[in-house]
C-alpha cells in the first residue's frame, strides 16, 4: 500500500497518513504458511458494497464494514496488496491516531489463541495470544494482536450472514504524522493469503474466493466478494503469475501512443492500496521522456505545483481532465501471455489539481523502494472493473462506468 496524503503528495515525499503500504508479501511481513483450502459448497452467494473516496484529493477508496455484536460501522481502506485486515483499537491503545469512529474495543474472549490455524499461518506466536507486527514502506508500523468477531453481510440472495472472522487489533501504530486525523479506521486486506478475509469467507462457505472492485473516476464505486455477478465472457483475463504472492499478471512491455518504448519488460502488480501507479526507474524515465517530447511547447512545466513530481500548466487553469486529454496519448502494458493488454488513457494517469495544473500520476517506483516491479494503483484502475479470481488463478479487467450498484439479477455490466 502506498497512499497519498489528502493534498495528493506521495508519502514517499515525506507527508504522512496513518496508513501506508507494507512491504511486498514475499518480503513485507512474516512468511505465510501454505495451507490447503477447501472449495466452498454450492449455493454460496456474493456481497456488494458501495465505496467512498477518490484518487484526488482524498487519495484512497474505502468501504464501511459492520463489525461486532451489536454491529458497529468502521471505515476500512480497500487493499488488494496485503492480506491482514486490521483496525486501530483500544486494547488499550498505546499509540493510535484519531479515527472516524470510536476505537474498536475487544474483549478477552475475542483473542485468537496460538493454536488457531490462522495464527499458525502468520508463523509468529510464542505467547498465549497471537501477536502481529506489520512494517510499512514509509518506515511506519502497526503492532497488535489477532482477534475474531462477527462481520455482518447482506448477500445478493437477500439473506444476511454474520461470519466470525479474524483480523488485527492494532494497539501500537508508529507513523511520522500520527497526530493527523485518519480517513479510515483501518485496512481491509484482500490478498490471497490464508489470513485474508476472502480466504476466511471461502473456508466458511460464505462466498467463493473471488474479489473485485470498480473505482469511480468521480469518486465512489463498488467492491464485491464472490463471483455471482462477474461477466466472465466479457472480461480480459490474464493468469496470475507464480513469481508473485501478490496479484500479478506477470511481465509486460510498455507502450506510449502505440509505440514501444523499448525498455526491459517489468513485472506488474495490481494494488488497490496504492493511490498512484509506480513504474520501475527505467520505465518511468522512458515514459517521462516520451511524454515531454510529445507535448513539446504545447504546455509548460508547472514546477511550482507541489501536488506531484511532474505537472504541466496551460494558458489558463484546467478545470477537468477533459481540458487536457487532447495533449496526451495513451499508455499501454502488453503482458507476456500475448493475449492481454491494459490500456491506460490519459484519464487514468493524469490528475488535475486544485492549482489548475495537469500532473502525471505515474511515479518513479525506485523512490519508494520498488526496484524490480511496477505497481498499478487506483489512478489507473478508475472506471475499470477488476476481478481477482483466486479460484481459477487469474486476474481480469474491463472498462465500465463505476457509478452504479448492480442488482441481484443483473451482472456488473
Amino acid at each position: 500500500m502506498i497512499r497519498a496524503s489528502p493534498s495528493g503528495v506521495s508519502l514517499a515525499k515525506g507527508l504522512s497518513r496513518p496508513v501506508s503500504w507494507p512491504l511486498l508479501r514475499s518480503k513485507r511481513r512474516q512468511k505465510l504458511c501454505s495451507t490447503p483450502e477447501a472449495s466452498p459448497p454450492r449455493g454460496t452467494s456474493s456481497v456488494v458494497f458501495p465505496l467512498s473516496g477518490d484518487v484526488y484529493p482524498n487519495g484512497l477508496y474505502y468501504v464501511t464494514m459492520n463489525i461486532g455484536n451489536p454491529a458497529k460501522p468502521y471505515y476500512l481502506d480497500v487493499d488488494t496488496g496485503s492480506d491482514l485486515t486490521w483496525l486501530q483499537c483500544d486494547a488499550p491503545c498505546k499509540s493510535c491516531s484519531k479515527v472516524p469512529h470510536p476505537l474498536y474495543r475487544p474483549t478477552k474472549q475475542k483473542l485468537v489463541p496460538c493454536s488457531d490455524p490462522i495464527c499458525s499461518a502468520l508463523c509468529q506466536c510464542d505467547t498465549a495470544q497471537c501477536d502481529y507486527m506489520l512494517q510499512y514502506k514509509n518506515q511506519g508500523s502497526s503492532r497488535g494482536v489477532l482477534v475474531s468477531d462477527a462481520f455482518t453481510f447482506r448477500l445478493t440472495n437477500k439473506s444476511t450472514v454474520r461470519p466470525t472472522l479474524t483480523f488485527g487489533c492494532g494497539y501500537d501504530q508508529q507513523f511520522s504524522n500520527l497526530n493527523a486525523p485518519a480517513s479510515t479506521d483501518g485496512v481491509l486486506g484482500l490478498g490471497g493469503g490464508k489470513v485474508s478475509i476472502m480466504s476466511q469467507l471461502k473456508d466458511q462457505g460464505v462466498t467463493r474466493n473471488v474479489v473485485g472492485h470498480c473505482l469511480g473516476r468521480n469518486g465512489g464505486g463498488l467492491l464485491f466478494f464472490g463471483d455471482d455477478l462477474v461477466p466472465y465472457s466479457k472480461v480480459t483475463w490474464a493468469p496470475l503469475s507464480l513469481r508473485h504472492k501478490n496479484y500479478s499478471p506477470g511481465s509486460a512491455s510498455l507502450y506510449f501512443g502505440g509505440k514501444s518504448l523499448g525498455v526491459k519488460q517489468t513485472d506488474v502488480v495490481f494494488d488497490s492500496g496504492s493511490t498512484y501507479t509506480y513504474f520501475t526507474s527505467q520505465a518511468y524515465q522512458a515514459l517521462v521522456s516520451a511524454v515531454k517530447s510529445d507535448i513539446g511547447d504545447k504546455l509548460k512545466v508547472a514546477s511550482d505545483d507541489p501536488s506531484l513530481p511532474l505537472c504541466w500548466k496551460g494558458q489558463k487553469p484546467f478545470k477537468s481532465i477533459s481540458d487536457v486529454r487532447k495533449y496526451f496519448k495513451s499508455v499501454a502494458l502488453s503482458f507476456v501471455d500475448g493475449k492481454s493488454m491494459l490500456e491506460i488513457p490519459p484519464d487514468n494517469y493524469l490528475v488535475v489539481t486544485e492549482h489548475g495544473n495537469a500532473c502525471l500520476g505515474i511515479l518513479n517506483g525506485s523512490e519508494v523502494g520498488l526496484m524490480d516491479f511496477s505497481v498499478i494503483g487506483d489512478i489507473t484502475l478508475q472506471d475499470l472493473m477488476v476481478v481477482y479470481d483466486n479460484e481459477n488463478g487469474q486476474i481480469g479487467w474491463i472498462k465500465t462506468a463505476c457509478d452504479r450498484l448492480p442488482n441481484s439479477r443483473s451482472p456488473l455490466l
